[in-house]
């Protein structure tokens, strides 16, 4: 078998809505912008998909480099077309998330020749997870509250914090939300990488004294050295190598250092799901829990593959706080039951129609 066409299906997407904010000084919601399929063809008629949100970059790496790469190669060849993509990144310093939309259609070739989903393909673990509210930014102490109130109402189990960027300011809420909820919700915090080493020794002194379960990304993770010493100056865990873009090689790092209570792994970050299971592996022959970042099919496909990988994120971005269609009402996802990663059975036959990782409707 082999690769006989490579397309990509630029996809014109309207502004998020309801738009969203993060944390103060990065962008919110997307407004319109131009998305992108990527499409592998094969001879014998199976088809990959994958979708990624920046639909221009992707299109002039794969027409520049990529295409040629794989036009030809046998499809089941992953690991090393992965090799091969890592090997043009030294040319081209992709995007990690280029180099996932491949692998990521990859696996949904082989998941259809071998007519199971991908993560039966890899070995299922599980077939269900809970599944964490993931904020937004919102307004005020109060505002959270109420967001809160409604997630444990909708049947989510835990919840985690992406909050101002003012280590103060953050620091106060995440108190007021463990004395809210009381101390049996399991409750995290996302930095997004607000802070300085100081500002995050302050605001993680708070969070394990609040029994944070973990603390996400306080600073930019191009410092190693910063991460062991907030390792030895905080008693929360920390959960780290969220966008470290060397996947499985910075994440070492990382966890060399001894500063990693558990790492991140996920498809967009660490270069589509085979990055995503090397980081996994990694991260268990050391007895750390590599947490899955993002929702979505590909996500869903890992949380039933990764086992030490406790719960899928689900991205709560509005208030009133909508239910998320893959979250049921004991907040549990459910393993996917169609072949592939699922695209066209989910969302109709042809082009699929929706990106649940982009959270909008494709034209």
């Amino acid at each position: 078998m082999k690769i006989v066409a490579v397309e990509v299906r630029l996809v014109e997407q309207p502004a998020v809505a309801p738009s969203f904010r993060w944390r103060a000084g990065l962008p919110g919601s997307d407004g319109p912008h131009t998305g992108a399929w990527l499409v592998l063809k094969t001879d014998e008629g199976f088809v990959g998909y994958a979708y990624v949100r920046r639909g221009e970059i992707l299109r002039d790496l794969v027409d520049r480099r990529i295409r040629d790469e794989l036009v030809g190669a046998d499809p089941l060849r992953r690991e090393w077309l992965w090799h091969r993509m890592w090997e043009l990144d030294r040319i081209e310093e992709f995007p990690v998330y280029v180099q996932g939309a491949v692998d990521d259609a990859l696996w949904d070739i082989a998941g259809k020749i071998a007519g199971l989903p991908v993560h039966e393909l890899i070995g299922t673990y599980r077939t269900e997870i809970p599944a964490y509210a993931s904020t937004v930014t919102f307004g005020s102490i109060e505002e959270y509250l109420d967001v809160a109130d409604q997630c444990l109402e909708l049947g989510y189990p835990a919840i985690k914090l992406h909050a101002w960027g003012d280590v103060r300011r953050d620091a106060e809420l995440c108190a007021a939300l463990r004395s809210h909820v009381g101390d049996d919700v399991p409750l995290m915090y996302d930095g997004s990488a607000a802070f300085d080493l100081s500002d995050a020794v302050y605001l993680g002194r708070v969070l394990s004294e609040a029994n944070f379960g973990w603390y996400e990304e306080p600073m930019r993770e191009f410092s190693v050295n910063a991460y062991q010493r907030l390792s030895e100056r905080v008693d929360v865990p920390l959960l780290v190598a969220e966008t470290s873009d060397g996947a499985h090689m910075n994440t070492a790092d990382f966890i060399a250092s001894g500063c990693a209570s558990s790492v991140r792994t996920s498809s967009t970050f660490k270069g589509g799901v085979t990055g995503a299971l090397r980081v996994a592996h990694l991260a268990d022959s050391f007895l750390l829990r590599a947490e899955v970042h993002g929702g979505g099919l590909v996500s869903t496909h890992l949380c039933m593959s990764i086992p030490n990988t406790t719960y899928y994120e689900s991205l709560v971005d509005s208030n009133p706080v909508r239910p998320a269609p893959e979250v049921d009402a004991s907040g549990l996802v459910h393993a996917p039951t169609t072949p592939g990663m699922g695209y066209e059975q989910e969302w109709g036959a042809d082009a699929p129609p929706i990106s649940d990782d982009a959270r909008v409707v494709v034209a």
